[in-house]
């Protein structure tokens, strides 16, 4: 079985990736910024005051992971704010860069050691960072944060064919968390589908934007 890292897994579609991979025998490695007591009744590694927005927090999750090998990386953590034309607040713009551009950007430079010959990583991103999709218009900090994480997992699928690792950018639907006020799809429903797309992920689908339920999506 394959050793599977999951950011953001305290809550909604991170917990339930924790919990389906878990039922199929896989080791968690589930990191967060607080642990929540879902997570904690799961037996399995955690590691709590991991912030993917701050480089000192990335940097020390990479040493407390010197010498452990990951197969499959999974970048899901995220955050969304509303912002509209009228009220463009700058300082949460800034931060969903951070966190949702940023923060994967992170994690996945500081564990390359980890990563095995053959492994896997999936950005969990949104059809939101479609520009082709985009016919709405508003939440700027999302939209551009999400386009500019799948340039950036895009970059790593080229950069990555070397070690043969594949990378999957991965929208999940819409999914009812405290991220979206509990409006969408069950999360269990979403990982199922996440978890589908990533054990059928190759060097031939390599750097794809799919939906979770295997549609392919404009960039």
């Amino acid at each position: 079985m394959s050793t599977v890292l999951i950011t953001g897994a305290n809550r909604g579609i991170g917990l339930e990736l924790c919990r389906q991979l878990k039922k199929r025998g896989h080791t968690i490695i589930a990191t967060c910024r607080k642990a929540s007591p879902e997570l904690e009744a799961m037996d399995l590694t955690i590691i709590s005051d991991v912030d993917v927005s701050d480089d000192g927090s990335v940097n020390k999750l990479a040493r407390q992971l010197e010498g452990r090998g990951i197969d499959i990386l999974i970048n899901n953590a995220g955050i969304l704010s509303v912002e509209s034309l009228g009220s463009l607040d700058f300082d949460r713009i800034r931060k969903q860069f951070e966190v949702n551009t940023l923060g994967p950007l992170r994690v996945t430079s500081a564990l390359l050691g980890n990563l095995r010959g053959g492994a896997k990583i999936a950005f969990i991103t949104s059809r939101m960072g479609s520009i082709e999709d985009n016919t709405s218009g508003s939440y700027y900090g999302y939209r551009m944060s999400k386009a500019a994480l799948n340039m950036a997992a895009v970059s790593f699928a080229n950069d990555l064919k070397s070690r043969n690792i594949s990378v999957a950018i991965l929208h999940p639907g819409m999914v009812a968390t405290e991220m979206t006020g509990k409006r969408g799809i069950p999360p269990a429903e979403a990982a199922r589908g996440l978890i589908a797309r990533i054990d059928e992920l190759n060097m031939e689908n390599n750097g794809s934007f799919r939906h979770a339920n295997g549609e392919r999506l404009p960039w």
